[in-house]
């Protein structure tokens, strides 16, 4: 009785020593989360680009979790809510912090009557979606304080180009949580360039989204190379949209910037102090 008590007891400390509970939840959590990005529920233009975009390392190296509050800011189309939503869904939250809705701007109202309609498609994995507004002057995109993660994935030289990227980062600082993550992927500049204030290439320095975040209260945690793309010059007559998935000299050239494939890309997580 005294060794089957022991060896109980060994048995529990190596357990609790290795973290054998905490991997085990990690794997399932990233069992979890390939599966969704996996499944036919997701647009197949959309899924197609997963060889440029990474979405399951590039949310692995943020940290994400099925329980967490992530904020996605301008999710567009919803690439990212086709992935993100599903896996939150019922455990944690999303909030979708879109263009704002009483713009006179035909184009952003199409972008979200499309997403609303996504939404509304699929009530079995969007149900729960919140979606906000986040432009220069609505900058709630969530509860004070409230969230875990904030996530932008190519957004930053647009805000860059109508000077509103201050009050954007603020209104991301002030949704986090203290000791929450803020995740940016952002077209890359080449270093070696002078930097552009507006970000008109589409194309941004690493240093400049630094200094943004950093101006707002984050702290820079690390970068990865997930997104990078060596073939990408950053030199194209139509700036970054001059390569898939825009395209926009349409047929001129486009084997030839197929072949460079999506922009390089930098990858930059930050974190909002706890005290």
């Amino acid at each position: 009785m005294v060794l089957n008590t022991v060896g109980l007891l060994l048995v529990t400390v190596v357990y609790v020593c290795t973290g054998l509970p905490a991997a085990a939840d990690q794997n399932t959590a990233e069992a979890r989360l390939r599966t969704i990005i996996a499944e036919d529920h997701r647009t197949p233009k959309y899924a197609a680009r997963d060889k440029y975009r990474h979405p399951f390392e590039t949310l692995i190296f943020f940290g994400i979790r099925p329980e967490m509050s992530v904020v996605e800011i301008w999710p567009g189309g919803g690439w990212y809510t086709e992935i993100i939503a599903p896996y939150l869904k019922g455990q944690g939250k999303y909030y979708a912090a879109h263009r704002n809705r009483d713009t006179k701007d035909a184009r952003i109202l199409k972008f979200i009557q499309r997403y609303d309609a996504k939404l509304s498609a699929r009530p079995d994995l969007y149900s729960e979606v919140i979606v906000t507004e986040l432009s220069r002057t609505k900058t709630a995109i969530a509860p004070p304080d409230s969230v875990d993660m904030v996530l932008t994935f190519r957004n930053v030289h647009n805000w860059m180009k109508f000077g509103f990227e201050k009050p954007i980062f603020e209104a991301m600082y002030t949704a986090l949580k203290p000791g929450g993550i803020l995740g940016v992927v952002e077209h890359r500049a080449n270093p070696e360039e002078f930097p552009d204030p507006q970000a008109l290439s589409g194309y941004v320095h690493e240093e400049q989204v630094i200094e943004m975040a950093e101006d707002a209260g984050f702290r820079f945690m690390e970068k990865s190379e997930i997104n990078a793309n060596p073939a990408d010059t950053r030199v194209h007559p139509k700036g970054v949209w001059t390569l898939p998935p825009s395209l926009r000299l349409k047929d001129k050239d486009r084997k030839k910037y197929l072949a460079v494939g999506e922009s390089d890309r930098m990858t930059l997580k930050f974190v909002k102090p706890a005290s």
